[in-house]
């Protein structure tokens, strides 16, 4: 048994330094589009299932550079790197065999969780977004800052600085965000920014999706990068049709399962339980509701 555990812990050192080293390759690869002079670590908790009220995490990484910032999940850029060479896709293959052998995907297994990359002022005064369905990447130009701030009186302390509260309705959602004066960046998570300060946490009315910054790095920095997960060309579109797109494939009414996956489900034995729970993730609510 301690044999056996040492293997799986030897297994899992040598998994996490191969992702670091994929990892730094793939980001050598992208185009350079700003120098970033800050990174800030946001823990994302949002409603999996509405029914449930089953919560899940992430880890948002946005890089602020002088012109273009960048938000994206750790995860998901973890998974994309896995994918992205031959010896990384067979890492991720093993790894996938594991976790189904312990019929759950969604723990240790480095699958993807947030898909969006968000580029802030990019091109100037705008927003890309690029963000998946299924294997295939989409591209699509969103407006940059359209969130209309009331500013409140209260005050709290994140991550040791004093922050300022401020309220916005945007695409369906009531948002509190509390953004530090003394960080003079006008950015924020995922979407959202436009304040005179970076805003440090940010929650919805229902709670039902939460960006809370957990660290702040200024030196040792990647580059900002524009990142294509998988090295094909994106599909170009507008944000209302990706959406509408998006809801229709989780819906069920698109090709929802890759069939590499499907084999390698069907070979495990654990089909029947993995589309019971895959059905689960159709129960969400959609963290913009405007289209």
């Amino acid at each position: 048994m301690r044999q056996t555990y040492k293997l799986n812990e030897m297994k899992t050192i040598v998994y996490t330094l191969l992702l670091a080293s994929l990892a730094v390759q793939a980001a050598a690869r992208e185009p350079v589009l700003d120098r970033a002079h800050m990174k800030c670590l946001y823990r994302y908790v949002y409603t999996f299932d509405t029914l449930k009220n089953e919560l899940r995490d992430d880890l948002l990484i946005l890089q602020i550079g002088k012109e273009v910032s960048k938000c994206y999940s750790y995860y998901t850029f973890q998974c994309d790197s896995l994918r992205r060479t031959p010896d990384g896709a067979k890492v991720w293959s093993e790894l996938f065999r594991r976790a189904i052998e312990k019929d759950g995907i969604y723990g240790d297994f480095p699958h993807v969780r947030m898909s969006t990359y968000v580029y802030k002022n990019y091109p100037t005064g705008q927003m890309t977004i690029t963000d998946r369905i299924s294997s295939q990447g989409y591209r699509y130009a969103d407006s940059l800052h359209t969130q209309i701030w009331t500013m409140g009186d209260s005050t709290r302390e994140v991550l040791g600085y004093m922050c300022q509260q401020a309220m916005a309705n945007f695409r369906g959602r009531r948002w509190t965000a509390w953004f530090a004066t003394d960080i003079p960046v006008s950015d924020g998570p995922w979407k959202l920014g436009g304040l005179p300060g970076l805003i440090l946490e940010a929650y919805d009315r229902g709670d039902d999706y939460r960006y809370t910054a957990v660290r702040i790095v200024e030196s040792g920095l990647d580059p900002v990068t524009f990142y294509c997960f998988d090295g094909k060309p994106f599909f170009d579109t507008d944000r209302q049709t990706f959406l509408r797109s998006q809801r229709a494939f989780l819906s069920g009414q698109g090709n929802v399962y890759d069939i590499e996956l499907i084999r390698a489900i069907v070979q495990s034995g654990r089909r029947k339980t993995y589309m019971q729970r895959e059905a689960h993730r159709l129960l969400f609510d959609p963290l913009e509701r405007d289209y």
